[in-house]
């Protein structure tokens, strides 16, 4: 099982710079770049709360559930 973040789809939907989602969501570059390619373990909830409203969208369009392929 494999959970898949589509942060960069949808920053990419809104126009949004990783610059602009740092500065709004309060979150470092460096934090937001290892959340969005994937390699982040976890996600509080404060921080999913905080990117859903800087990108006007819901959890599920962040977070992709995704069966392995085994």
């Amino acid at each position: 099982m494999a959970i898949v973040v589509n942060l960069d789809v949808m920053m990419a939907k809104r126009k949004m710079s990783l610059n602009e989602l740092s500065e709004q969501v309060g979150l470092t570059l460096s934090n937001l770049s290892i959340l969005k390619t994937g390699k982040a373990k976890a996600i509080r909830f404060s921080t999913l709360n905080a990117i859903c409203q800087a990108l006007e969208c819901q959890p599920g369009d962040i977070l992709e559930f995704q069966e392995d392929k085994s």
